[in-house]
Formats: C-alpha cells, sequence, structure tokens
C-alpha cells in the first residue's frame, strides 16, 4: 500500500516532511555558496530548540483554555540551554576554528544575523511552531530536555566535537567553506542525524 496519501491527507506529517525539506534546501544552499560550518548547524539546533520553547511559553501563557501547557513548565529546559549556548559559542564558533580565518570569519557572520541561510531556517522555525500551535495540530511541550530536538543537540555537540578535533582540524585544507565536497563531508552526518530523528517523530506522531 502506497502510504503517500496518508502523508498528503495528515497536515502535522505534511508539515513535518515540509520542515524536513526546508531545512535540508537550505542547508544545502549554504553549503554550495561556501556559508557552512559545524558550528552553523549545531547552532541552529540550538535555535530550533529555543524558538520552541519560547513559542510555547508565550503561546501558553495567552491561552486561556485549561489544558495549555504552564508557562513555568514550558521554560523548563531554559537552563540547559544557557549552558549548552556558552559552550557552542565559545568552543564552536571561536575556539575550535581560532587558526582558521574563514570558517571564524563565516561563525561571526552567523552570530550576527548575516548569513541569509541560517536566518531563513530560523524564520521559518517560528512561522511553523506558531502556525500549528494556533491550528491546534500540537500541544506546547512540557520540558524541553528530552525533546527530539534536545537530542539532536546532544548528539551533535558530541558528534561536531569529534569531527572538529579528528578530522577538520587534521585537514584544513579539505574542510574548509571553499572546498564543496569537503562540506558535504563534515556536514552530511549531522543533516542524517536530523532526517532519523524527524521521522522517527513523525512515525510516533502517524501512531497517536
Amino acid at each position: 500500500m502506497n502510504p503517500l496519501p496518508k502523508i498528503i491527507d495528515n497536515p502535522l506529517q505534511r508539515l513535518g516532511w515540509t520542515e524536513l525539506l526546508v531545512f535540508t534546501l537550505l542547508t544545502a544552499l549554504s553549503v554550495y555558496t561556501g556559508q557552512i560550518s559545524i558550528f552553523y548547524i549545531i547552532y541552529l539546533f540550538w535555535w530550533n530548540e529555543l524558538i520552541n520553547t519560547l513559542v510555547d511559553f508565550f503561546y501558553g501563557k495567552l491561552s486561556r483554555e485549561k489544558n495549555s501547557t504552564a508557562p513555568k513548565e514550558s521554560l523548563a529546559g531554559l537552563f540547559p540551554l544557557f549552558i549548552y549556548f556558552v559552550f557552542i559559542i565559545v568552543f564552536f564558533a571561536f575556539m575550535a576554528n581560532w587558526d582558521n580565518n574563514k570558517l571564524l570569519i563565516v561563525n561571526i557572520r552567523i552570530l550576527m544575523f548575516k548569513n541569509i541561510y541560517f536566518n531563513l531556517n530560523l524564520l521559518y522555525i517560528a512561522i511553523i511552531r506558531i502556525y500549528m500551535l494556533v491550528n491546534k495540530q500540537i500541544q506546547p511541550q512540557t520540558s524541553n530536555i528530552f525533546t527530539g530536538n534536545m537530542m539532536v543537540l546532544h548528539i551533535s555537540i558530541i558528534l561536531g566535537a569529534f569531527a572538529m578535533f579528528f578530522i577538520v582540524r587534521k585537514y584544513p585544507l579539505i574542510f574548509t567553506p571553499d572546498n564543496l565536497w569537503g562540506s558535504v563531508l563534515v556536514i552530511a552526518p549531522f543533516l542524517l542525524l536530523r532526517f532519523f530523528f524527524q521521522v522517527r517523530q513523525l512515525k510516533k506522531e502517524k501512531q497517536v
């Protein structure tokens, strides 16, 4: 039996696949234009969870429905996100690339919101989250620690540290923003990781 009609008829499934497609497309454009780095991906995953947390918080605060998530519960994951923020900025944005001016410039542009593909990703994440909440397709999350996005972030930090120390720093001429195939090789594991957790989440939603 072809599962495609079921996916098309299920708005939540459709939005999930669209989100994955947009993320992959914008990341591919970042790779093609030489505006990608390991920091780009990990920082994007961090922003994804922060946006979801804040959107859920304000939605829960503004909503008067009895089954809305309490604002305090929606903010449960802010503390670990803050710890991750400091580590991601200090280590992945600067320390790990201190001797690579090209990657430093890419990372600084991301921090200053001057990377168009990164910014579009953030905008889409916020829009899709608001849309799903307003249309009652999801409920605000009560805990941010073990969500799919946080698991992606946990693993990405470990994977990113391994890639930086044992791959990128050992072969600086290959893994640069200007080397298309080098960028593809170092970013591909993060895309596969995101794809795995996204598909896993979509299967769970399909069973509900």
